[in-house]
């Protein structure tokens, strides 16, 4: 989970081109849209008048990304942001008579770019945590886990991992959380440990695997199913998904706006857009029914 792709690396190119797609550019916004790419959004003359009057005169929603996360947000062939998060935002604009504007950065300098007020909230899969609570407010918009993966015929156990090399997105939970805990088990039980491979994106993480540069991935699972159906045969499941968790949209700490994009996403829930957006991508195994705010502090 991002408690995430890329310049395929030439010697798989051929793989890497059926796997992600996409090159991270952290310095240049990838533009705007004001329509759904799965179906047209009314906009919500109620919700829409609730928008901080800041927002209002903007006529914009600034969306801070990382898009280099598929299916969840990458770059199609133009380098514009495609993803069933990148549609979710833009039916979030949609409803709240916006548009949506996607400010393309690195995944750790998104939300101190939300606390800074440099964007409105973001879309990148956050896994909303009580730590991160303490920075930001969270709107909850799905449930994801994590899955492994190795190569094609290779069995990985993710409980029976010590001495094994791990790639992982840097700064994801997967880096920060998950594989350390799973190697201080390994060390506090006399078993060598878990070498995490940390990658800038999460294409060169999957691609480690392919090459044989790592025994396995481990990424959120709508992340890692993706990458093994993209892989033309290369990778597998390791192991089953575990430690589900909610993703949330980050917003300003105690912001106005926290409550008209909860309203929102709950709106898009209850006509069925969320749906079609979940089932165009094939992640529809990790929807909610209600939109809430701050759900890992709840739990």
């Amino acid at each position: 989970m991002r408690i995430r792709s890329a310049a395929p690396i030439a010697a798989i190119a051929a793989v890497a081109a059926l796997a992600l797609t996409g090159c991270v550019d952290n310095s240049t916004p990838s533009g705007s849209s004001t329509s759904s790419s799965v179906s047209d959004v009314k906009k919500d003359d109620t919700l829409a008048g609730q928008l901080p009057q800041k927002i209002k005169d903007a006529g914009k929603l600034v969306v801070g990304m990382d898009n280099t996360y598929p299916p969840n947000e990458f770059k199609d062939d133009n380098a514009q942001p495609v993803g069933w998060e990148v549609d979710l935002a833009k039916a979030i604009g949609d409803k709240l008579g916006v548009k949506t504007e996607f400010a393309i950065a690195k995944f750790d300098n998104i939300i101190p770019s939300i606390s800074g007020g440099k964007d409105d909230y973001g879309m990148s899969s956050f896994t909303d945590t009580t730590e991160r609570e303490q920075q930001v407010d969270f709107v909850n918009y799905y449930s994801a886990g994590i899955l492994w993966a190795s190569q094609k015929g290779k069995d990985i156990d993710p409980d029976n991992a010590c001495g094994l090399k791990v790639a992982v997105q840097s700064t994801t939970y997967e880096d920060t959380d998950e594989v350390p805990a799973k190697s201080k088990k390994c060390t506090d039980e006399g078993k060598p440990a878990i070498q995490a491979l940390r990658y800038d994106t999460q294409d060169d993480a999957t691609n480690a695997v392919i090459l044989g540069k790592a025994d396995a991935l481990s990424a959120d699972s709508p992340v890692t199913l993706y990458a093994i159906s993209k892989s033309d045969g290369k990778l597998q499941e390791a192991g089953k998904t575990f430690d589900e968790a909610p993703y949330g949209l980050p917003v300003k700490k105690d912001s106005e706006l926290t409550p008209v994009l909860q309203k929102a996403v709950q709106a898009l829930i209850d006509d069925g857009t969320y749906k079609k957006i979940l089932d165009k991508w094939g992640v529809a195994d990790g929807a909610v029914q209600s939109a809430e705010v701050n759900a890992a502090s709840k739990g």
